[in-house]
C-alpha cells in the first residue's frame, strides 16, 4: 500500500486569512504546502507572487510545493527560490529551453519539477527524466479550482510511471487536478505518490481539515 503525501493547494484557502490557513493545514497533517502561481497569461486567472510566498513562509516548516503557471518564466525563478519555494515546478511550454529552466532551479539550489497540462503527452518527458525531481500531471486544465477529473490522465500516469521506474531515480509523480476520494485512489493505483488536494482539503472548515488528510491519504 502507498500511501500518498498530500500537498493541500492553498487556492482553496480563505485569501483573507492565509497564515492561519497554511498553519491549520500544517497542523492538520499536510505533506507539502501547493502554492499556485498563475500569470493571467499562460492560464486564465491570475493568483499571488513571490511577496504572498514569502509572507507566508514562516508560518510553516513544511516543504513550499510551488507550481509557477507564468510565461515567460526564467526570470522569475530566483524570486521564487528566495522567498522560500522548495520545489520549482514549470511547465514546458513557458520557455523556449525547459531543460535549460530545470537546470536553473536545480542551480538555486531547489528541487525541480515539470508539469504536464492534459493534452501534453508523457513523451514530453523522455529527454528530461534523469534531470528531474518531480513531475507534475495536470488533471484539469489549469486556471481554475474546483475542476472535474479528466480520466484520460491517468494512462498518462502509468506511462510516467513506467519511465520513472525505468529511469531508477527517486523522482515524485504527483497529480493536480479534481482530486478528491473519488479519484485520489485511482491516481494512486496508476503510480501517483504525491497529491494535490485543493477543495478536497478545505471543505467543511479549520475543524474537518484533519479529516479531510486523513481520509485522501486512506486511498493509498
Amino acid at each position: 500500500m502507498t500511501v500518498p503525501l498530500i500537498s493541500p493547494s492553498i487556492l482553496s484557502a480563505d485569501f483573507a486569512r492565509l497564515g492561519e490557513e497554511v498553519r491549520a493545514i500544517d497542523a492538520a497533517g499536510a505533506d507539502w504546502i501547493h502554492v499556485d502561481v498563475m500569470d493571467g497569461h499562460f492560464v486564465p486567472n491570475i493568483t499571488i507572487g513571490p511577496g504572498v510566498v514569502k509572507a507566508l513562509r514562516p508560518h510553516t516548516t513544511k516543504p513550499f510545493d510551488v507550481h509557477l503557471m507564468i510565461s515567460p518564466v526564467d526570470s522569475f525563478l530566483e524570486a521564487f527560490a528566495q522567498a522560500g519555494a522548495d520545489i520549482i515546478t514549470v511547465h514546458p511550454e513557458a520557455g523556449p529551453h525547459v531543460h535549460r529552466t530545470v537546470q536553473a532551479i536545480k542551480a538555486l539550489g531547489k528541487k525541480a519539477g515539470v508539469s504536464l497540462n492534459p493534452a501534453t503527452p508523457a513523451k514530453m518527458l523522455d529527454y528530461l527524466i534523469d534531470d528531474v525531481d518531480l513531475v507534475l500531471v495536470m488533471s484539469v486544465n489549469p486556471g481554475f479550482g474546483g475542476q472535474s477529473f479528466i480520466s484520460s490522465q491517468l494512462r498518462k500516469i502509468e506511462a510516467i510511471r513506467r519511465m520513472i521506474d525505468k529511469s531508477g531515480r527517486q523522482i515524485h509523480l504527483e497529480v493536480d487536478g479534481g482530486v478528491d476520494l473519488s479519484t485520489a485512489a485511482s491516481c494512486v493505483s496508476a503510480g501517483a505518490d504525491v497529491l494535490v488536494a485543493g477543495t478536497a482539503t478545505f471543505r467543511g472548515g479549520p475543524a474537518h481539515y484533519a479529516a479531510n488528510i486523513a481520509a485522501l491519504k486512506g486511498t493509498g
